[in-house]
């Protein structure tokens, strides 16, 4: 594989950028036990997650905040 530097794949079409970031992405969701959580990541889950419980009503679905951002987009 050739190097290559990052005003390199800017100058690439957007199709072929996004197509490079699909194939780096796959490297790395097919490894994620490389990705370490922190201590300070796990107490925001966590702490997140307790929120979730305590206030289910305060929490919004995925297909909720999707729509919220097709809204925005109109």
């Amino acid at each position: 594989m050739s190097k290559f530097s990052a005003s390199d794949v800017l100058e690439l079409p957007v199709t072929e950028r996004l197509q490079l970031v699909e194939d780096i992405w796959d490297t790395i969701a097919s490894n994620p036990e490389s990705l370490a959580i922190t201590d300070a990541d796990r107490e925001l889950i966590d702490e997140r997650l307790e929120a979730c419980r305590t206030n289910p009503a305060a929490v919004a679905t995925a297909e909720e905040v999707l729509n919220r951002i097709s809204q925005r987009r109109s």
